[in-house]
């Protein structure tokens, strides 16, 4: 199992070259940011279904991609990407080309998490209709796949269509760095074995629930004739059993949600983080 850390990086806390080195020096795997452009102050989506404040890191990061170009230049050997992208409000023209971008920059480095959102507000400021959100989503990786792929690629859908166009440059990795599909809704395994290269669930419920949804997705791939999808989950660190449990269940690879609550917090979950690795690999 490799493991892997997330933040928000905003101006509260390292900036993303020194988070990528510290990262890079600590042995991780992958360092991963999110994205939202905005947060809409009506607050009309809840935040979870508890009722705690969405914190402010969600209003105040980075745009994702100038961050990763970033922390690509700043380090040689950690994977670096998205989770997640939110392809739902990004034209996929200019995201393909980012994307590659972003792949070359780093030489094959990158990791594309994507994901549909949840903040209905959000994605309709940006034109996309919450229902047809993974309508979209679908036909806009679709596309992007299409422009890495070919020299003159033409998309043809119903949310997204081009004819005929140059666009470079192409990623490294071929046919295109890995399309890692978030979420845990009820259809999202039917979406990543249709167009994902891995799944992102969050953390939630017990490892039992998560065992059954990952055996869940092995049978789905199989029955598509598709090889084995690799799992990224997103959480926290464990103790050395549930760190066992994690691999047992089929996890590939677990990614540390670091806070974005100032520079020593961050050094300091970093650091804890560390430990409980080498706790596990003793």
């Amino acid at each position: 199992m490799e493991f892997g850390v997330a933040i928000f990086p905003t101006e509260d806390v390292q900036d993303p070259p020194e988070l990528a080195r510290m990262a890079e020096q600590r042995g991780f795997e992958s360092l991963l940011f999110p994205e939202h452009t905005h947060i809409p102050a009506s607050r009309e989506s809840p935040y979870s279904s508890d009722g705690a404040e969405l914190p402010p890191e969600y209003s105040r990061a980075y745009d994702p991609f100038v961050a990763l170009a970033a922390a690509a230049v700043a380090t040689e050997r950690i994977r670096i990407g998205t989770a997640i992208c939110l392809v739902i409000q990004r034209d996929p023209i200019i995201t393909a080309k980012e994307v590659a971008s972003i792949d070359r920059l780093s030489h094959g480095r990158f990791l594309f998490g994507v994901g549909a959102g949840w903040n209905a507000e959000e994605m309709r400021n940006h034109g996309t209709d919450l229902a047809q959100r993974f309508g979209v989503m679908r036909e806009r990786i679709e596309a992007m796949k299409a422009i890495w792929a070919e020299d003159e690629a033409t998309y043809s859908g119903r949310h997204v269509s081009f004819d005929r166009i140059w666009c470079w440059p192409k990623p490294i990795q071929l046919p295109h760095p890995p399309v890692l599909v978030g979420g845990n809704g009820r259809g999202v395994i039917n979406r990543v074995v249709a167009y994902g290269d891995g799944w992102i669930p969050n953390e939630g419920g017990d490892d039992e629930d998560l065992a059954s949804r990952i055996g869940e997705l092995r049978r789905a791939a199989a029955e598509a004739g598709r090889s084995h999808i690799p799992v990224t989950l997103s959480g926290s660190m464990r103790d050395p059993a549930g760190l066992e449990r994690l691999e047992q269940a089929g996890v590939d690879r677990l990614v540390c949600w670091l806070p974005a609550h100032g520079r020593d917090a961050v050094e300091r979950a970093m650091d804890d983080s560390v430990a409980g690795l080498e706790a596990y690999q003793r």
